[in-house]
């Protein structure tokens, strides 16, 4: 084939073979599976049911489910493009240690003494609140619950979180400050059956893309966007609100006083399932249609068009994602949400919810059952009954499970810097992309004695900087379920076989509890995901998130089920939360809050003038560690840019096209594509954050929302200025970015 090749008689005719598939039709030969392996999407919360088609032992395409009852059949880009994430050219096949300065290829005997030993080691010296655990949001729910128990009841920390604190802690805590418990209230088929849709902060169009489908099945909806940048959502909408940035509070606070004076709110809903109406309605009493159109931005007409349009609605749907969550006042922002539901009645009902629109594939799933930000089955630490009971269905002392949560992400990251953890697990994420002011995260992984990164990828920017890289299977090669943000419980199937001497991070769990010795203790005969699941079903049990019923022959025939669905439930039906009106409160009655207005922590300067907002774009997921390596998706998207307004280019000298830098008071981003467009307002500026060439992290700021710890990654204030060097080739700004990642070091990875 060379020679002919060489002498330009080859034609490809092989690699370019059509054949006609009896479910494909006609299409390239090479892609026509020998069977089709059910399974759900491992990109966002969404939940979309597909197909991994599986020739000779490889993935080689996808396709969705029709009878699936969240996408019925169609897939965003990404999903569509799953199948290139399993091979990869960057999957690491082998644990690797640094033995001088270079990783080595080693046993996984070898690898899991040397990280038993380093741990134990660093506990036994420095107490066992000194090893930290970061995890992620894309295990399946059985790797969550083995995880949590290996991390908290065998190694005896407590220092446990997932990278889901930095995009859903917030709906986490405002659920359980007003309601109780976490647990969105209701389901994608209230997005068909609502009059009004009201999106805060959500870019479901790009961020979301399957959701909309849902949108279109309802003509008769009203869609109302709030966000101080035109997406693509917004383009869709009915009424489109570009409110200032961080102004959502007084937003609502306006709609909710508006509905008050009009007499448009649900008097006995309040009385018999809320506390703390009259405090509220004095509190927002100053908030009139003039004071909130000071703050926003927004006409005063508009602000009663939108809350008339909503207290009109016999079921109004409210939806947030990162531009809520994203904030210092993240938590009283989803207060304020509820409230709003709560005094109009829109809980609980057909079409009607408060509804937080999650981020990873399973966030869920380790909400529920991850033993991090509360006791598995959305158990409280401070409760001695909660504690007693799992210590019961566990067999062990109840002085065993922590009476406290550990420190959350980022509290773990500072006591890193401050030497208070001296070693740290860090589970398929890539903090150094993801994590706010990059410069204190760089210091925090330099600073541990022993940092373990365990990926289905290597090398990254945070795995470059480990002691010992473990080796794990990705989406597609294993087995167990996600739990999307309806609450629905999906089934993830292995299609192939994980490469070289990957292992599925349950396997890895159950590995190094044997190595620890709790293995009888914890897992006791426990092989295979299987036996997580039916633990985990008697753990829920009696639980809002009550598993019971459920088997994974019963999810796979259903397309997914909805929690709660306990032992003995005869129909699989739409499910929502407090049907009743009875919260998980000690009263039953859901919580209103006093939710006050505050402008932004950084505000722009005659040094910084521009407000700075990051999010994320459709081709890409995350820090791009699986997209970057998809040709298609590369070819896409594939650089960071800078969109900017054109009254503001117009005065910085600046046109379509120029490179410039993202400066703050902490950073750089250096070199960036100008996108001059109206899509962002005079005064804002806006970058994707996928792109370790171009961090966004170098120049957001280490701000926290005191009650979730959620980091607030936007509204950083910013100069832009022409970059110095001008149009710099791709190439040599891939062979640059190892630049930007932290000094340590560095190996020849295998």
């Amino acid at each position: 084939m060379s020679l002919k090749r060489n002498l330009g008689l080859d034609i490809l005719s092989e690699k370019y073979a059509y054949a006609t598939d009896e479910i494909t039709g006609y299409t390239s030969a090479r892609k026509i599976p020998d069977n089709w392996v059910a399974t759900t999407c491992g990109y966002c919360s969404v939940g979309c049911g597909m197909f991994v088609g599986v020739k000779d032992g490889r993935a080689v395409a996808v396709r969705g489910n029709p009878a699936h009852p969240v996408n019925s059949g169609t897939l965003c880009p990404k999903g569509l493009a799953e199948h290139y994430t399993l091979e990869a050219p960057d999957r690491v096949k082998y644990p690797l240690l640094r033995k001088n300065g270079k990783f080595t290829r080693i046993s996984w005997n070898e690898a899991l003494d040397a990280m038993a030993e380093n741990f134990l080691a660093v506990q036994a010296k420095h107490g066992p609140e000194a090893l930290g655990v970061i995890s992620t949001g894309q295990l399946v729910t059985e790797e969550f619950y083995t995880l949590g128990k290996l991390v908290q009841l065998g190694f005896g920390t407590s220092n446990y979180d997932g990278n889901t604190t930095l995009c859903m802690s917030t709906a986490v805590s405002g659920y359980k400050r007003s309601f109780g418990s976490d647990g969105p209230p209701g389901a994608y088929e209230d997005l068909q059956k609502a009059d009004v849709v009201f999106l805060i902060g959500a870019n479901i169009a790009e961020n979301h893309p399957i959701l909309c489908q849902h949108l279109e099945a309802n003509p008769r909806k009203t869609l109302i966007v709030a966000d101080p940048r035109v997406t693509k959502t917004a383009m869709i909408s009915d009424v489109f609100l570009p409110l200032k940035p961080r102004s959502d509070i007084a937003l609502i606070n306006g709609m909710i006083h508006v509905l008050i004076q009009a007499g448009m709110i649900d008097r006995d809903y309040i009385a018999h399932h809320t506390t703390g109406f009259e405090e509220l309605a004095q509190a927002v009493r100053k908030y009139t249609p003039r004071y909130v159109s000071e703050i926003t931005g927004l006409e005063e007409e508009l602000i009663l068009k939108v809350a008339f349009l909503y207290g009109n609605a016999k079921a109004a749907f409210i939806g947030w994602t990162m531009g809520v969550n994203h904030s210092t006042k993240g938590t009283e922002t989803v207060n304020a949400i509820n409230n709003l539901a709560l005094i109009t009645g829109n809980i609980g009902r057909d079409g009607a919810s408060p509804f937080s629109i999650t981020g990873q594939c399973n966030a869920m799933g380790t909400r529920e059952s991850g033993f991090a930000s509360s006791l598995p089955g959305y158990r409280k630490f401070e409760n001695a009954d909660d504690r007693r009971e799992l210590a019961h269905l566990w067999g062990i002392p109840q002085e065993r499970i922590p009476a406290a949560r550990g420190l959350a992400y980022p509290d773990i990251v500072e006591a890193a810097v401050k030497k208070k953890i001296r070693a740290l697990w860090v589970i398929a994420t890539n903090p150094i992309v993801s994590f706010p002011n990059l410069g204190v995260l760089r210091q925090s992984l330099e600073s541990v004695d022993f940092l373990v990164v365990q990926d289905g990828f290597h090398p990254t920017p945070t795995s470059e900087l480990a002691h010992l890289v473990l080796p794990a299977a990705i989406w597609g090669e294993k087995e167990g379920t996600y739990t999307n943000s309806e609450r629905r419980v999906s089934k993830v199937n292995r299609a192939v076989n994980p490469p070289g001497e990957a292992k599925p991070d349950f396997e890895i769990f159950l590995n190094m509890a044997k190595k620890l010795g709790c293995y009888d203790e914890l897992f006791p005969g426990w092989g295979t995901p299987r036996d997580a699941f039916e633990e985990w079903k008697r753990v829920s049990a009696g639980r809002l998130c009550d598993y019971s019923g459920m088997s994974y022959e019963l999810i796979e025939q259903h397309g997914g089920i909805q929690w709660p669905f306990p032992q003995g439930t005869q129909q699989v039906t739409t499910s929502r939360l407090y049907v009743d009106g009875r919260f998980q409160t000690e009263d039953g009655r859901a919580r209103l809050f006093c939710v006050e207005w505050e402008p932004f922590p950084e505000q722009p300067s005659a040094e910084f003038p521009f407000v700075l907002n990051t999010g994320r774009t459709v081709e890409h997921w995350h820090t791009r560690t699986k997209t970057g390596q998809v040709p298609i998706l590369e070819r896409m998207a594939p650089n960071a840019w800078l969109e900017m307004n054109p009254k503001d280019a117009h005065k910085l000298k600046l046109r379509l096209h120029d490179r410039v830098d993202v400066v703050s008071r902490r950073g750089r981003i250096s070199s960036v594509e100008l996108r001059v467009t109206e899509i962002v307002a005079p005064g804002q500026v806006f970058v994707p954050f996928h792109f370790v060439e171009t961090n966004a992290n170098q120049v957001t700021q280490s701000a926290f929302d005191p009650i979730s710890r959620e980091p607030n990654y936007k509204q950083s204030a910013v100069r832009v200025e022409k970059s110095e060097k001008f149009g710099e080739p791709r190439g040599k700004a891939r062979l640059r970015r190892r630049s930007l990642w932290p000094r340590r070091q560095r190996s020849s990875s295998l």
